[in-house]
């Protein structure tokens, strides 16, 4: 598949077409890597409509095909710095409700953190993460119903490396572990079955984590990622 092309053949898991299956655009310089992404998704029920190699490929994809999601990694052409992330910023401008999926191959949450803000329909996965194929497929579907998510292996490299006088050092253990899984946007059942602790006990180390970082305990479900990028922030 070329740049720009689209994948109108693409079927879901059943073999059907199905017109209600996510629409997704992938922008990555690493063609190899960029195919594989397309033939993952395409196997996995969403629908490919684009790909780029660059920035400016990716926006005239979105403009044109109005994906759902689009994938892109924070360094590309021409400069290998923040060119994807300026592009993921631009979608969002002129397209709120299309979700956005960060990638990169480096811990560069400084530069994403306003996109990450919107706590909304966005995500940041470090590309190491795309091994796991369920875990990747599970954050697209997150993001693109709305979710939010940040890698928790960047959660982890930024706890490990925090300042003395970050809020956060007076986290325990667990509630690290709380925190970090509260990161990928798993429900309170999803942390208890993972830790293989009750809900009440989730319920009882978000509440600390929320008072810790003192942010107000609100009827909003994006308090949990809030609290992530409240930690992010607080570097």
């Amino acid at each position: 598949m070329r740049d720009g092309d689209t994948n109108g053949d693409a079927r879901d898991a059943s073999g059907d077409m199905d017109g209600d299956r996510t629409r997704v655009a992938l922008a990555d310089d690493d063609v190899l890597l960029r195919e594989g992404l397309a033939s993952l998704l395409a196997n996995a029920g969403f629908e490919v409509v684009g790909q780029a190699g660059d920035a400016p490929g990716l926006l005239a994809v979105v403009r044109d095909r109005c994906p759902d999601l689009v994938v892109v990694d924070i360094r590309m052409p021409p400069g290998q710095t923040t060119e994807g992330l300026e592009a993921a910023r631009v979608v969002r401008e002129e397209s709120p409700e299309t979700g956005i999926l960060l990638l990169s191959a480096h811990v560069e949450v400084d530069q994403a953190m306003e996109l990450l803000a919107a706590g909304r329909r966005v995500g940041y996965l470090l590309k190491s993460r795309v091994i796991d194929v369920d875990d990747f497929v599970g954050t697209l579907r997150r993001v693109a119903e709305g979710g939010s998510v940040v890698d928790p292996g960047l959660v982890q490299e930024l706890i490990t490396a925090r300042r003395r006088d970050d809020p956060l050092r007076t986290l325990t253990e667990r509630e690290r572990e709380v925190l970090a899984l509260m990161a990928e946007g798993r429900s309170n059942a999803g942390i208890a079955h993972r830790l293989w602790i009750t809900e009440g006990t989730v319920e009882k180390h978000v509440r600390s984590i929320l008072a810790r970082m003192r942010l107000p305990e609100t009827e909003d479900d994006h308090r949990r990622v809030l609290a992530v990028l409240a930690f992010l922030d607080s570097r």
